[in-house]
């Protein structure tokens, strides 16, 4: 990918000013796409604001200062995405990436023991049967074939082992990740299966009853989420 984007260009979920420069950092490739996710430069310098120029961001990061899922990350272009876990060992700050309610990415603070949430996309069955999950993260882990599609996997970081596995039912909590409700949490009610090619439908609840499609839900949750969302 090109060094530098447009900035009117950017996907609307990066938190840069659109009118104030004609570039913004480009992104490279990797787990995340451009669209589900955010350079390390712009999270630097537009949600951590430790620093004021992309200059002083590129330093920091070059240091090893920061980490992303318990790895020091030292390309500026590395895109962080949904439920990273970004941490700043000097200060001893934690943080996990989201959308807000305007669909724009977000940090929120978490402990220095906080688990990565993953959701699993798919499964595919590999060489002597065993079963890969195909998580929202582009990353892949081998497990057993009691996993479902759309269940949450609560990893530990930097190893990546299963701690907790978040069934993907109703009466589970759940966090939207796009569309109108993007931010909100609410407990699944019901999951309407769609027949055809047409995409499932679930309903929530929280103070109020709403519906979104099945892109959107990521369970979060039994009885209390397990992460902290203001």
């Amino acid at each position: 990918m090109g060094k530098h984007q447009r900035r009117m260009a950017s996907p609307t979920s990066w938190p840069v000013e659109r009118k104030t420069h004609a570039w913004v950092v480009g992104a490279n490739a990797g787990s995340h796409s451009k669209e589900t996710g955010i350079p390390l430069l712009v999270v630097v310098r537009d949600l951590l604001k430790i620093a004021n120029s992309s200059k002083e961001a590129k330093r920091i990061i070059n240091e090893g200062s920061i980490l992303v899922d318990g790895k020091t990350r030292k390309d500026y272009k590395y895109i962080a995405g949904l439920f990273d876990i970004i941490s700043l060992p000097a200060l001893n700050e934690h943080y996990r990436v989201l959308l807000d309610h305007n669909n724009r990415f977000k940090l929120f603070k978490e402990s220095a023991d906080a688990k990565k949430l993953c959701r699993i996309n798919n499964k595919t069955i590999i060489r002597k049967g065993a079963v890969q999950l195909n998580l929202h993260d582009g990353s892949n882990i081998i497990a057993t074939n009691e996993f479902r599609t759309f269940d949450t996997l609560m990893l530990s970081i930097p190893d990546r082992k299963i701690a907790r596995h978040i069934p993907y039912r109703p009466g589970n909590l759940a966090l939207i990740v796009g569309g109108e409700h993007s931010g909100e949490k609410g407990k699944i009610k019901q999951i309407r299966k769609v027949r055809g090619s047409g995409t499932n439908m679930v309903v929530l609840s929280n103070d109020k009853e709403f519906e979104t499609i099945e892109d959107y839900v990521f369970v979060v949750g039994e009885s209390a989420p397990e992460l902290k969302v203001v």
